[in-house]
């Protein structure tokens, strides 16, 4: 048996990142990084953007390329996904049945995208975007698709949308709730997504439920609850992830809906860390709940938290979370975590389609959506950051910098 000073499971950005921050925080001794991807970690972000319009090559997509692995002593073992965690013996086991050792272990193994569970589920032409495969994979079909259905009206949906709408696709968005994004965004964003998303030819259907997906051996349409038929030779279905995390769970691990952390990333098993979408935490910006967040931001920030404290550092995990979207010639960033606000402030006229959505809880501003409007990011986060309590006429008046009510 194999065995390591420190075993990472996962090549994503937070595996990735973990092994870049070790060796940056003078670690010396042995890391092998394990992933179930034949690839060496890579950008997912613009799988549902760039990559799939074609914009960007897979190469561009490489985190580094394999001479920074090599050249840091960084082991890749692509293709391979770990199946059991054994604690006590300090190893795990991977589905070809080899054992490999650790001393210390970093589960970066993110999730999966969920399956939509209906019948016609398992037809040729049914994708989630969640890796390169999956992506490869409509693109190779796209040629014979004239119809696409986008089960879920979150931002992978909607960025997949945005795409093939530019790739003369017709397209159907079909949305459980009643606006998209509605459980990441407040209406005045949703509204605007699904106005500029009409206006680009797309079909958005919200309040409507899928009972299945028919076709003979190739997705023909997506039958609603109603009996109607959606007509769509490929089907997206982006209803969110699942953490992969059931080795973990099994050995013992602490949580459900992932893997419980502390701050220093460590979970209940002795020297074994969680980090990125599968990592469960209480998250200072969000009212210290218990959240996963499916981000690279907090992937990354996660790693460098773990590989610190395995360096013997002080380190704690308090980062202001952030994200983006592209959709069309729209560039949405937000800072904090919206869930739980009370109030939402417009600042800006949406019809010029430079904007921000301002939220705030109990009087104190915890997130912004910003939509081509980076001033407001960039100054916006000291608000979040401090939970600064600002009135929201003052934040509604564009004319005002934001950096100025934070004085």
């Amino acid at each position: 048996m194999n065995r390591y000073d420190v075993l990472i499971v996962g090549a994503g950005h937070g595996g990735a990142q973990a092994a870049i921050a070790l060796r940056q925080n003078r670690f010396e001794g042995s890391i092998v990084l394990i992933g179930d991807e034949p690839e060496l970690p890579y950008e997912r972000p613009p799988l549902s953007k760039e990559y799939l319009a074609g914009d960007k090559v897979f190469e561009r997509l490489l985190i580094r390329p394999a001479a920074f692995w090599e050249e840091r002593s960084v082991t890749m073992l692509t293709g391979r996904t770990v199946v059991a965690v054994d604690p006590a013996a300090r190893s795990v086991t991977t589905a070809d049945g080899a054992r490999i050792g650790y001393a210390a272990l970093i589960w970066a193994a993110g999730g999966k995208a969920r399956r939509i569970a209906c019948d016609g589920h398992d037809l040729t032409g049914v994708h989630t975007v969640r890796t390169r495969a999956d992506v490869d994979a409509m693109i190779a079909e796209l040629p014979e698709v004239r119809d696409v259905a986008v089960i879920g009206g979150g931002y992978i949906g909607l960025e997949a949308a945005a795409v093939l709408a530019k790739l003369d696709r017709k397209v159907t968005v079909l949305e459980a709730q009643d606006r998209v994004l509605a459980r990441v965004a407040g209406e005045p964003l949703s509204r605007f997504f699904e106005a500029e998303h009409r206006a680009h030819g797309v079909t958005i259907r919200t309040g409507v439920q899928v009972s299945g997906i028919e076709g003979d051996d190739r997705v023909s349409g997506v039958r609603l609850a109603d009996g109607e038929v959606v007509p769509a030779q490929m089907a997206i279905v982006g209803i969110g992830i699942e953490p992969a995390v059931a080795p973990l769970l099994a050995a013992g691990a602490s949580g459900g809906n992932g893997v419980l952390v502390d701050g220093q990333c460590r979970t209940s098993l002795p020297d074994i860390y969680a980090i990125g979408d599968c990592a469960l935490h209480a998250n200072a910006h969000a009212g210290d709940r218990m959240i996963r967040l499916e981000s690279v931001q907090n992937a990354n920030d996660q790693a460098t938290v773990a590989a610190k404290t395995i360096c013997g550092l002080e380190a704690g995990y308090d980062a202001v979370p952030w994200f983006w979207s592209n959709q069309y010639d729209l560039k949405l960033q937000t800072v904090g975590i919206s869930a739980g606000y009370d109030t939402a402030v417009v600042r800006g006229d949406p019809a010029t389609r430079s904007f921000s959505v301002i939220y705030l809880a109990a009087g104190r501003v915890i997130a912004l959506d910003c939509v081509n409007a980076v001033k407001d990011y960039v100054q916006g986060r000291k608000l979040v950051a401090e939970g600064r309590a600002i009135d929201p006429a003052a934040l509604a008046d564009a004319s005002v910098p934001l950096k100025d009510l934070s004085a």
